[in-house]
C-alpha cells in the first residue's frame, strides 16, 4: 500500500512540478497530502470514498 502511494505521489505532484527550493517542494507535499489526498482524492480500498468520508460513515 505504501508503494502504490509513493506512485501517486509523483505521478500526481512530482514528476508534473519543477521545485526551486526544497522548502518549496517541503510545502507542496504538505499541501497535497493535507489537501488532497487525505480528504478529497477517492481510494479504491475504501470502497471509493475518501478516508474523511469512509471515517464519516463508521462512525
Amino acid at each position: 500500500m505504501v508503494e502504490t502511494f509513493f506512485k501517486t505521489l509523483k505521478s500526481e505532484l512530482v514528476w508534473r512540478t519543477v521545485f526551486q527550493t526544497r522548502s518549496e517542494a517541503k510545502d507542496a507535499l504538505g499541501r497535497y497530502i493535507d489537501g488532497f489526498y487525505n480528504p478529497v482524492r477517492r481510494h479504491s480500498t475504501l470502497d471509493y470514498f475518501s478516508p474523511v468520508q469512509f471515517e464519516r460513515l463508521a462512525e
